[in-house]
């Protein structure tokens, strides 16, 4: 008898994938171009394109260069971005006051892409540690601790600025508690929830992956850190709270970050909010990682943006934001 008749039915997996193309049928979920969202930094010098060294191939662009920028994103089929103020020449105070001025880059850059690209899909990540003088992501106290309520009824009328300027979603990052809540009935009471996504940043983890981001945007804070709003790494247990928290405050979308760290969480986050859409950012750092390592010859960068974003959609997202989308957009059409 010989040996391959020795082995259990059972046991024989190999020919349910050895072609290309049943390979492919054994994804749950394959990257599309409409669960890309692209993060993009504004800054408020109309006309600057400003590399960011820490984040290879990105820039800070500002409104009159969007139609050069995303122009040819969206006739490769770029559907959605979500928007990043720098605010670079305004006055910043404690609260945040730039945050929504009608003439800062965020709000200008709604209504430009508005009218260039009707069809594009804009959030807007809300937060005041852009705009703050002390880099926080909230209103603090004399000895520097947080004003929970004040800081998110701030960022909530941030969130009405941009929805009332055009923004189809709205997601805050600040992490301030209760946030969700006064966003969503501010909205409500404005006329702009049935017509404004409400996206949170549900379970976003103090982590030392932000640093490129941090270098792009200006935010980081003038002292200490984040660690008393961001949830603690090993914080399972918090992450499956401010999940099923933002659900109860009406959460439209929940958000992992950073994601491949993150993982156990994002399926966790699936089970918790089976019938949420789920986005995951993979942040600055990852996207930074990757770069780097393939620029060392450790791996092919197309090989292991593909293999690092199906893991994501693997662990339960459907939705992802990544600094790879403008790659995307042509490695899927190929």
């Amino acid at each position: 008898m010989s040996a391959s008749l020795k082995l259990p039915i059972s046991s024989v997996l190999q020919g349910g994938y050895a072609h290309p193309l049943s390979r492919e049928w054994q994804a749950r979920k394959k990257i599309d171009k409409s669960m890309l969202m692209y993060p993009i930094f504004i800054t408020d010098e109309p006309s600057a394109r400003v590399e960011v060294p820490s984040l290879p191939g990105q820039c800070r662009w500002g409104v009159d260069r969007l139609e050069e920028f995303l122009g040819p994103l969206v006739k490769k089929g770029l559907k959605s971005v979500i928007l990043f103020g720098v605010p670079l020449n305004c006055a910043k105070d404690a609260s945040g006051t730039p945050a929504d001025d009608p003439e800062g880059p965020v709000i200008l850059a709604i209504k430009k892409l508005r009218t260039l690209f009707p069809d594009l899909y804009i959030a807007c990540d809300v937060c005041l540690c852009e705009y703050t003088s002390h880099g926080h992501c909230g209103l603090l106290n004399g000895d520097g601790t947080l004003q929970a309520e004040p800081s998110a009824n701030r960022v909530a009328d941030v969130a009405l600025s941009y929805a009332k300027a055009g923004a189809h979603c709205v997601a805050p990052s600040d992490m301030m508690d209760g946030r969700i809540r006064m966003i969503k009935q501010k909205l409500l009471d404005a006329g702009y929830a049935n017509r404004c996504l409400l996206m949170s940043y549900s379970a976003k983890f103090a982590s030392g992956l932000y640093g490129p981001f941090r270098d792009a945007a200006g935010s980081a804070p003038s002292f200490g850190d984040r660690k008393c709003y961001q949830l603690p790494p090993a914080a399972k247990g918090l992450a499956r709270r401010a999940i099923q928290r933002d659900m109860a405050e009406g959460a439209d979308i929940i958000m992992v970050k950073p994601s491949l760290p993150y993982l156990d969480i994002l399926a966790d986050a699936a089970q918790l909010a089976p019938d949420h859409p789920l986005a995951a950012y993979q942040v600055s750092g990852e996207y930074a990682m990757i770069v780097a390592g393939a620029r060392a010859g450790v791996y092919d960068l197309r090989a292991m943006a593909f293999e690092t974003t199906e893991s994501i959609l693997r662990a339960g997202a459907t939705l992802v934001l990544t600094y790879f989308t403008p790659q995307f957009l042509d490695w899927l059409d190929e």
